[in-house]
């Protein structure tokens, strides 16, 4: 078969599909028996949280290449109306097999004594309770809006719920325009209201609380009509770099637009009165097959604050408490144990404190000279940015590249960006047209005879909430060419637009591509019918067509590939003569799998790399990326042994089949869950290092103490 045949859309999975179908992963972990039921519902909040923003940006993009009437295909052969029609089918499945997953769930918990009541459920004693609170805390932060009689309209943020109401007057009088209203549900209460209870803990919503007392608010009119809904916007604001004298304003304006942008999505609670549906559909200008009834929660994505709360800890998995790195145990001198070794930081499994420890002590060393790093989600209370303000009171060079275009992180961003300036630091935005979103730490110190730099790689963002949630990897090293690296990457970075010639790392846009498909094909060289090729990869997502022939390529050499892809794979798996030596499987479990690690067997001169680029086109194209090497034998070793733990997940693993869909890996022998695995290697080799501290302690030499002259 040709290259020209191989590029067919029959041999590509559309895009937005293939996504759909990994969040249909996370909904079968909030559906499956074998999870507590607090973490089900969990996972059933992520489905909708994920919605939103699949909506807010993807199904957001497409309608605008609808609007433009765009009719060019995808790989797979789809045009933009093409998709937005196959997406409205499969998310209408999925939002109502979601809706009967959280009825059942919530039903579950009432037997547990956890109650979600509806407000025609609860007591006397409570009733009055609601009432009172209604008065004393609801109605006060209560904005009614008569928006059948405004012109124009108000404009309502998006992701917030509302209640729609038909009206009537009750002296008989009609008024101008339709007797429509809308009742904003503050978002500054709480979703879920507890009740007083004599055993268990009893709620009940928000939204229908107000439902309750709504004749309350329009004194003179009847309630003829009421409908919960709630609005999706687009969020695809794009920011012309170009035309931006001060980034900066330019996001902190992008942020305000979106929410003035067009309704993608209208949810509306099941069984709505036909007048009120109409009016919104006209008033949101949507058509039939974006609007969704829920029979349940309309915003499911708060459930995870009922998830959350505390007790009930036997229905939550039990705590996998971070653990010290298995290098890191006993180490009492970074600098020195960096120096002598690469460090390898698995995460969560074992903690993230090395890499804030690492950035507090540069702070305050006075020996640092400079710190540069790359920030693209950090968290609100950040120990990191607190660390690098430190640092540059301190009198410490600190450069740090904020990337202000990280998606729905713009804001947290900006405000970390003028922070970081006024505290003295050099704050840089990245290259225009480029977001920044490789993880550098890149720290220059002063020893005795020389000057040494300590750098600090990863898989995952400068987060230390979310490195207690993502598996991610990263990479402690003095390595002189990877430091000389890094610092040449600053240096583009904030001197000049020209590349260099890299020692260990392959950078995208300029050359990670081509790197990968030259290991690729290097791969496809070394490969024999006696010792055939190998190839184990690790990322979030596979779209990139270039990418998915050169594996194509590979599998009809006789090589092996085995694809570990957790979200989109736009590669399709077990065509004869085409793929059928490639094995995709996507793994979803208590941990939101992020790590990219790419294995080249190259003849069994082995190498293994990581890298914070997904193979995506964005990433490879409109993205500056890091692949970097892992070199030392036993870390190499060590990642080619979790890769394979990874493929012999039979229990929270699903493979992608050849007609799209996938099915959960069948557990065969003994059970395998990748997850499991690596948290009890983590205590283990904490209990191993304590084992060796018990055991030098018990054989200590006893000396004659020295006499006194």
């Amino acid at each position: 078969m040709t290259e020209e045949n191989l590029d067919r859309p029959e041999h590509f999975f559309n895009r937005e599909l293939s996504w759909l179908e990994f969040n249909d992963r996370v909904l079968r972990e909030g559906m499956s028996e074998s999870v507590p039921l607090l973490e089900r519902l969990k996972f059933l909040s992520i489905v909708s949280s994920n919605l939103d923003e699949f909506f807010m940006i993807r199904v957001a993009g497409l309608k605008q290449q609808l609007a433009a009437r765009v009719r060019k295909r995808d790989p797979s052969g789809l045009t933009p109306a093409a998709q937005l029609a196959a997406i409205s089918e499969r998310t209408h499945r999925m939002v109502a097999e979601q809706d009967a997953s959280i009825a059942d769930v919530l039903a579950r918990l009432r037997e547990e004594g956890l109650r979600l009541l509806g407000v025609e459920e609860v007591s006397p004693e409570q009733r009055e309770f609601v009432d009172n609170w209604f008065s004393t805390e609801v109605l006060p932060t209560l904005t009614p809006l008569a928006v059948g009689q405004l012109d124009p309209c108000p404009l309502l943020p998006g992701k917030r719920l509302y209640l729609a109401l038909r009206l009537s007057r009750e002296d008989g009088e009609e008024g101008e325009g339709p007797n429509v209203a809308f009742v904003p549900i503050p978002d500054v209460l709480p979703r879920f209201v507890t009740l007083p209870s004599g055993g268990g803990l009893e709620m009940v919503r928000l939204e229908d609380v107000v439902r309750l007392h709504v004749g309350r608010v329009f004194p003179g009119h009847a309630v003829e009509a009421v409908t919960l809904f709630r609005i999706t916007r687009d969020a695809d604001v794009a920011v012309s770099e170009e035309d931006a004298a001060d980034l900066l304003s330019a996001m902190e304006d992008a942020v305000r637009a979106r929410g003035r942008r067009a309704v993608v999505r209208l949810t509306l609670a099941a069984r709505p009165d036909a007048a009120l549906r109409r009016w919104l559909m006209d008033w949101a200008d949507v058509r039939k097959q974006d609007v969704y009834e829920v029979d349940g929660l309309l915003d499911a994505a708060d459930l995870m604050a009922l998830a959350t709360r505390p007790g009930f800890d036997h229905l939550k998995y039990p705590d996998w408490r971070p653990l010290p790195p298995r290098e890191l145990i006993g180490c009492e001198d970074l600098w020195q144990t960096i120096t002598e070794r690469d460090i390898l930081l698995s995460h969560p499994y074992e903690s993230f404190e090395p890499v804030t420890r690492l950035l507090e002590q540069a702070a305050e060393d006075p020996n640092v000279l400079a710190i540069k790093q790359t920030l693209y989600r950090t968290s609100g209370d950040s120990p990191v940015v607190a660390a690098l303000l430190r640092a540059a009171e301190n009198g410490k060079q600190v450069t740090v590249l904020v990337e202000l275009k990280a998606r729905f992180d713009e804001a947290r961003n900006v405000d970390w960006a003028r922070r970081l300036e006024d505290a003295g630091c050099f704050v840089i935005y990245g290259i225009a047209g480029f977001k920044t979103h490789a993880k550098a730490l890149l720290i220059v110190r002063r020893e005795a005879h020389r000057v040494r730099r300590y750098l600090h790689l990863s898989t995952g963002n400068y987060n230390d909430k979310t490195a207690k949630l993502y598996s991610d990897l990263g990479l402690l090293t003095s390595d002189q060419d990877m430091t000389a690296d890094a610092a040449a990457f600053f240096n583009l970075l904030t001197g000049y637009s020209q590349t260099v010639g890299w020692s260990k790392f392959a950078i995208a846009p300029t050359h990670l591509r081509r790197r990968v498909l030259e290991m690729i094909d290097r791969e496809i060289q070394a490969s024999t019918p006696d010792r055939p090729g190998l190839i184990l990869a690790k990322t979030n997502s596979l779209e990139d067509r270039e990418i998915c022939l050169a594996l194509y390529r590979a599998s009809r050499a006789g090589v092996r590939v085995k694809l570990n892809v957790r979200g989109i794979c736009c590669l399709r798996p077990g065509l004869e003569g085409v793929s059928e030596n490639i094995e995709v499987v996507s793994i979803v479990g208590r941990y939101l799998e992020h790590a990219r690690i790419f294995y080249f067997r190259n003849g069994g001169h082995e190498e293994a790399y990581l890298s914070s680029a997904d193979w995506m086109v964005r990433n490879l194209d409109k993205r500056l990326e890091l692949l970097f090497p892992v070199q030392q034998p036993d870390l190499l070793a060590r990642l080619k042994e979790m890769l394979e733990v990874y493929f012999a997940d039979n229990v929270k693993s699903h493979r992608l089949l050849a007609d799209g869909t996938y099915e959960r890996v069948r557990q065969t022998g003994q059970a395998v869950e990748s997850q499991r695995c690596f948290h009890e290697q983590a205590v283990e080799a904490v209990a191993a290092a304590e084992a060796a501290a018990e055991h030098m302690l018990e054989f200590r030499p006893i000396t004659r103490p020295r006499e006194r002259s």
